[in-house]
């Protein structure tokens, strides 16, 4: 319409901190719906890859078969080619079932403690169909020849002794501890999934508003209170409940900055934390795509009534 006023905002990002699983930046530019939208989408809406179905052939550990298969779903997997995964339900290659190429990955895990020392069955030993879908920290054990040719644990290899010279900080999650003649072998299938439809899908271990930055400090020259970081100071009445205490009200004068907020996301290890956010801004968007849709599609069947609706197949 003409001569009406823009709404429209462009926003700016500063990037605080950026790692493989943890990323801070600031927001700038923004309401608080908007924020609030992109950390819920973080968490409940950007698919990734999670162990959904377990078969059992042998398991004689001391955990049923229920318990390990919730284990292995809470096993967080490399994700990162899993916005171009089809859901399982809507897989037309395989009709739904959830057991082709297209959505699913198959995993192995063959183990059994042959000696007196416990065994610690890992996400390590979980073989995958696919390289790029393995357990986070997955380390490669065919450079230790720990797996055979048909993708199976070798017999001579069921031991403690070959995990003796790994990596500790890469041990994997720890499935089940087995002793002297128990064995578990299962068959495993991964599918796409989403964090609203099951917390083991969710991408996100945590996604906050909150920056734990120190935004005052000591002029060493002057030794007053100065302000190292003002763009990292989120709102704190302490600060004036203080001066009141003091006896000196309106001391300190705060005004709360609205349209910018700072974001703290840690993943889970399934896909990078700047990946993540990249996701989630393009799962929003389609959102958005969607609700627009939607109100053409409500001003069509007021514009045409029966045959609008005719048109879209309805």
């Amino acid at each position: 319409m003409e001569g009406a006023v823009s709404n429209q905002r462009f926003p700016k990002v500063k990037i605080r901190e950026l790692r493989d699983d943890y990323c801070k930046f600031e927001l700038q530019e923004i309401d608080a719906s908007m924020a609030n939208a992109l950390r819920r989408v973080m968490i409940a809406e950007v698919p990734t890859v999670a162990i959904d179905l377990v078969e059992i052939e042998v398991n004689s550990s001391v955990l049923n078969d229920e318990f390990i298969a919730h284990r292995l779903g809470l096993v967080p997997l490399t994700s990162d080619r899993a916005m171009s995964m089809r859901f399982a339900r809507d897989c037309d290659a395989c009709d739904g079932d959830g057991q082709c190429e297209f959505c699913s990955v198959e995993f192995h895990l063959r183990a059994k403690c042959i000696n007196d020392q416990t065994l610690d069955v890992t996400s390590k030993e979980l073989i995958s169909s696919d390289h790029t879908v393995v357990p986070v920290e997955y380390l490669d054990v065919t450079s230790k020849e720990r797996i055979s040719s048909d993708h199976t644990v070798a017999p001579d290899d069921f031991s403690d002794s070959a995990l003796g010279d790994e990596n500790p900080d890469q041990k994997g999650i720890i499935i089940v501890k087995l002793r002297c003649g128990q064995e578990l072998r299962l068959r495993a299938i991964a599918r796409k999934g989403i964090g609203k439809d099951h917390a083991k899908w969710s991408p996100a271990a945590t996604v906050t508003f909150i920056s734990p930055t120190t935004v005052f400090g000591i002029d060493p020259r002057t030794q007053q209170v100065v302000i190292i970081d003002p763009e990292a100071y989120m709102f704190d009445d302490e600060v004036i409940k203080k001066a009141e205490a003091m006896g000196k009200p309106g001391l300190v004068e705060i005004d709360a900055k609205e349209d910018s907020f700072i974001f703290s996301v840690e993943t889970t290890g399934a896909i990078k934390a700047s990946q993540l956010v990249l996701n989630t801004i393009e799962i929003l968007k389609q959102k958005l795509d969607a609700v627009c849709l939607s109100e053409d599609a409500v001003e069509a069947d007021e514009q045409f009534g029966e045959l609008g609706a005719h048109m879209r197949g309805g």
